[in-house]
């Protein structure tokens, strides 16, 4: 109402008409971030009446030509086939399989700055790998992602006008920046990448990114094609007879804990075949395989836990490779703390803080508070875990009783315990930041 009688006509079909045909349902998404990008957290609710505001604070017609420009940004976000530059295409696309839109503000920023030359391709590319670095690194480590949106809502106009951050170029005070930020160093994100869950729901995807990144990190000249592949579990995510003998006694722990996890996945086109075949049958046809993942089951006789964790271990060197960190302290890059022997002194837990004389004690409050806060997710918990946790006392060796009245197995290793808890509460989608404990002693 702001644009003459006369123009309306016009400039609704130059700008406005084209911008609702190019997003179709995502339009109004597409202004939350077009405001967003300005340094302000806007909810959808306050969008009207933020668009209201910027159009009365300038010419209306300058305000639509700016946001139809950056809708054809923000289609080569949603849609990264419509970018022609195949290298930033590229990251267009695993930054869509990490599902973060909440960096699509400070990202059209960026590619504003790259479309009017005020950084170069180069470093626009870098800028979409450090955010893959940041998401990725979190996802793994279980960073919640509740206060993204209003990290990278402040972060463009931080970055730029931050003086004190000790860089002399956009890219390097971006950096500086995030590390500020729960960026995990090389220590914990590689203890987590060994044993967190990357497999079911939207984490299958993820895990097939991490998986596709290594094949490519060994740079063979003849690049295996992803169309087709699937994940697939090592050690079958339905155990049969001969899986429980091979895995031996303590075969139901080995299971629930790392039949997901990293060690234990790999990529192939031959999944319903393989199903739960015994090890040395799905043996065969990982050495007529192409990937050179499944190069590793080359002269392999057994997989049980310890092999699946030197696996792990050893995807993990790779993986802080390809996603290496990028602040200025150095980060450790050794074996994560042992745990065996070690006595818990304090365990703190989303803000409550609790004494602990071992780590049975840990576990029975761990437990104790995900059912009493997620009742619904501590059901998910025990169909998941049915080693660990459970309603009827027969199915344990050696228990300790809930508030809710369920049973929780205490037989078990430090290294166990700790593992238990951690993908519980990831299972209870609460952050593992909030999670800590302090040892009393060290082996």
């Amino acid at each position: 109402m702001r644009i003459h009688t006369d123009s309306q006509e016009s400039v609704y079909v130059q700008y406005w008409l084209p911008m609702q045909e190019l997003l179709g349902e995502n339009l109004t998404e597409f202004i939350r971030h077009y405001l967003t990008k300005s340094g302000v957290d806007v909810k959808q609710s306050e969008i009207y009446f933020e668009i209201k505001e910027g159009i009365n604070k300038s010419d209306a017609v300058s305000y639509l030509k700016d946001l139809h420009i950056f809708a054809q940004y923000y289609v080569r976000l949603l849609n990264p086939e419509r970018e022609k530059n195949h290298k930033v295409r590229k990251y267009f696309n695993r930054l869509n399989r990490l599902e973060v839109a909440t960096v699509y503000p400070f990202i059209l920023n960026c590619y504003d700055d790259w479309m009017q030359a005020r950084i170069t391709e180069d470093e626009f590319i870098y800028v979409l790998q450090i955010i893959e670095n940041f998401i990725l690194r979190r996802f793994v480590c279980n960073i919640q992602t509740k206060g993204l949106n209003r990290i990278f809502a402040l972060l463009y106009s931080q970055v730029s006008k931050d003086t004190s951050l000790a860089s002399d170029n956009f890219v390097g005070r971006f950096k500086l920046a995030l590390q500020s930020r729960d960026y995990p160093k090389d220590v914990e994100f590689r203890a987590r990448l060994m044993d967190v869950k990357l497999y079911g729901g939207n984490r299958s995807e993820k895990a097939k990114l991490i998986l596709e990144s290594i094949e490519e990190s060994f740079k063979h000249k003849e690049q295996v094609s992803f169309d087709g592949l699937s994940i697939e579990h090592v050690m079958p995510q339905t155990l049969n007879e001969w899986w429980k003998e091979h895995l031996g006694e303590n075969w139901a722990v080995t299971h629930e804990l790392l039949r997901h996890s990293l060690g234990n996945l790999t990529l192939t086109a031959y999944n319903s075949e393989l199903s739960n075949d015994e090890f040395t049958s799905k043996c065969i046809h990982f050495q007529n395989s192409h990937l050179e993942l499944n190069k590793y089951f080359q002269n392999r006789e057994s997989w049980q836990r310890e092999d699946i964790e030197a696996r792990a271990a050893y995807l993990a060197e790779r993986a802080l490779q390809i996603w290496n960190y990028f602040g200025n302290e150095l980060a450790q890059l050794s074996q994560p703390s042992i745990l065996t022997g070690t006595i818990p002194k304090r365990l703190h837990l989303f803000g409550q803080e609790h004494s602990v004389k071992s780590w049975r004690d840990v576990l029975e409050i761990t437990m104790n508070f995900l059912a009493d806060l997620e009742p619904e997710r501590f059901q998910d918990i025990m169909q998941q875990f049915p080693r660990f946790v459970g309603l009827d006392e027969k199915d344990f060796r050696h228990t300790r009783k809930l508030h809710n009245g369920a049973f929780i197995e205490v037989n078990l290793s430090a290294k166990d315990i700790d593992a238990f808890c951690r993908k519980a509460i990831e299972t209870a989608e609460l952050s593992i930041e909030e999670w800590q404990i302090e040892i009393l002693n060290s082996p």
